[in-house]
Parts: C-alpha cells; structure tokens; sequence
C-alpha cells in the first residue's frame, strides 16, 4: 500500500487503485482494517480486514461478524462527521 492510494486486483487479474479514507486497529479484534473509496466523487466506501504480515504485501479479507461490521460502521460514521463539507 502507498500513503494514500490501494491497488486492488481483481478477480480478472485488473488492476484497480482506490483512495485510502483511513486505516484502524480494533483493541476488540486485534486486527486492522483499511476502509477506501474510488478515486474522485464516488459515495461508496468498502471496508477490509488488511492483513500487513501477508508474505504477498498485505492481503484483504471480508468482514464478516455482525460485531466487526458495527465497530467498522462507527468509525466510518465518525469519519464522515469529521469530514464534512
């Protein structure tokens, strides 16, 4: 990952960057996640657990407990207040 950008690949081999929002380590979880945007005007965000040690340069992975996603969404929901305007 650079500072503020993520490549992505997908499922075609296609490359794709998208704009870093913020990064965070849930004391719940003990895990990091990356939450980003597309690059530009683009409204939808997506959320991952990243995994730094990943010998691959890092590998995102699915939330998927109900109490991760609420913890996720707080931070977001926080986020987006900070940034208004």
């Amino acid at each position: 990952m650079e500072e503020r950008t993520l490549r992505v690949e997908d499922a075609d081999g296609n490359e794709h960057d998208y704009e870093i929002l913020f990064t965070f380590t849930s004391e719940k979880t003990k895990r990091s996640y990356v939450v980003f945007k597309e690059p530009g005007d683009s409204e939808e965000i997506y959320a991952y657990i990243y995994d730094e040690k990943d010998t691959d340069g890092g590998k995102l992975m699915p939330i998927e407990s109900d109490e991760e996603w609420d913890e996720v969404e707080e931070k977001i929901e926080a986020y987006l207040d900070d940034n208004e305007g």
